[in-house]
């Protein structure tokens, strides 16, 4: 018989019931609520006349449309306003933890759920949001769900679910100076696709995977669902343990201790079997860039776009782009750099980027955006100084929230312009209609601020 993942350790201890040749009910240790897909639930407990069974393993937050400056009540964009004004009169009425726009603790729904201690190893997190694999960094088994499955989940904090393929993505080698998690990740979507996990969970192992911080592996874990998996997971160590430690929901002393002692149970058997294994060597990875409509569309910083037939979509894609095959992208000027997300928008990320910027000025063709992932960043970012290299450098720190990732509030790049921006996705008018998305880390970002154009990160470490 052979021995167990990490996922099927935290998937059977969660079976509340398996249907015979069917799903199973899978017990959600905690579910993540924000404005945009949340409305839809709480309307149809009121119409079944039915109430939240665990309003205490609910927590909510608005950030996907929350302004990043100018937040006067009541909002000037009518949609933002009411989607706000509906998540706090929802959470309200069922007796939810509701993070709102003045609260302390705001800030975008998969930073602020680690940085509070309410995630943690083990658990079952879900979230109407694609990018909750996010938590699965700590080790949780963590997912989106639709519109649908979040009214069920709020009702009975039980989902019906089929156990996903598993995937081993195991990363040995140490990564070079200027080569980050986010390098990593897309990477692994340059060589393998946006399809390599589709179906599966994504377990990282390995070497490179145990030396990132606990951040940069939420960063990875972000990205894989870029690989088109469920979700992505990292076995808990030590960094965990003392990451999640002294957190303000975390548990405490004797009860912590305890905890401690299981999660350190928490790791894939030497003899588990896996549907499939992938294997990278860190040392190789250089720091990347995108140059197309999806994250799989990377390169080397200093590479050249392909000229391979084999890509699908590649004309289209350059066609949008401005960019043609065989092209360097070094030196070549952008417009906007977006420096947040739910991808790189937590301290680590901003430490990055002053590194960069730090007695430096940013381009007078170069509009920076620089936009924490919580007001619990903003106020660590404050207390390093962060927030006077930035303005020093000439970019603009603005307050909490999803912001250009995404562009459902005012932060827009407009059409025809570059942005190299360190959210996850760079499809076809993300950040705005006709942007132009280049993605990449904190650092690169940093660096084409400072000089206007792509620049390789590492000649400024």
């Amino acid at each position: 018989m052979n021995g167990k993942t990490l996922f099927d350790k935290i998937w059977e201890k969660h079976i509340v019931k398996q249907i015979p040749d069917g799903p199973c009910v899978l017990f959600i240790d905690r579910e993540y609520m924000h404005e945009v897909t949340s409305p839809q639930a709480f309307e149809a407990l009121r119409k079944r006349g039915i109430g939240v069974l665990m309003p205490h393993r609910i927590t909510a937050t608005c950030d996907h449309n929350v302004p990043t400056k100018d937040r006067v009540r009541p909002l000037p964009d009518s949609l933002s306003e009411a989607q706000i004004s509906t998540i706090e009169k929802n959470t309200k009425d069922f007796g939810l933890t509701y993070f709102g726009l003045d609260h302390p603790d705001n800030g975008i729904v998969h930073v602020i759920g680690p940085e509070l201690g309410l995630t943690r190893p083990g658990m079952t997190i879900v979230c109407g949001d694609s990018h909750t694999s996010t938590h699965g960094a700590l080790g949780c088994i963590a997912f989106g769900i639709g519109t649908g499955e979040v009214e069920n989940v709020t009702a009975s904090q039980c989902l019906l679910q089929y156990k996903p393929l598993q995937m081993r993505i195991t990363v040995d080698g140490d990564l070079q100076k200027g080569v980050t998690s986010k390098d990593l990740a897309l990477y692994i979507l340059s060589q393998k696709g946006t399809d390599c996990g589709t179906k599966r969970f994504i377990e990282f192992a390995g070497q490179a995977i145990k030396n990132l911080s606990v951040e940069a592996r939420m960063t990875l874990c972000n990205m894989s669902i870029e690989m088109g998996a469920r979700g992505g997971i990292v076995a808990p160590d030590q960094l965990t343990i003392d990451y999640v430690k002294g957190r303000k929901y975390a548990p405490k002393d004797a009860d912590f201790e305890k905890a401690a002692e299981e999660w350190k149970l928490l790791f894939s058997d030497s003899d588990a079997k896996f549907n499939d294994e992938l294997a990278f060597d860190a040392s190789i990875m250089p720091p990347m860039i995108t140059y197309g409509t999806n994250p799989g569309m990377g390169i080397a910083i200093d590479g050249v776009v392909p000229d391979n037939d084999s890509i699908r979509g590649l004309d289209e894609a350059l066609k949008y782009m401005g960019l043609k095959r065989g092209e360097k992208l070094l030196g070549k000027p952008i417009d906007y750099v977006f420096i947040g997300s739910c991808t790189n928008g937590r301290i680590e990320d901003l430490r990055m980027a002053a590194e960069i910027l730090k007695g430096r000025k940013i381009a007078k063709n170069v509009e920076v955006l620089i936009v924490p992932g919580s007001n619990e960043v903003m106020r660590q970012a404050e207390r390093e100084g962060l927030n006077q290299i930035f303005k020093d450098a000439g970019a603009e720190l603005r307050l909490a929230g999803c912001s250009a990732c995404l562009a459902m509030n005012a932060d827009k790049v407009p059409a025809g312009k570059y942005c190299v921006s360190t959210s996850n996705r760079n499809f076809e008018g993300r950040q705005g209609t006709g942007a132009r998305t280049m993605l990449a880390s904190p650092y690169t970002a940093a660096a084409a601020a400072v000089t206007g154009v792509i620049t390789d990160p590492r000649n400024f470490l």
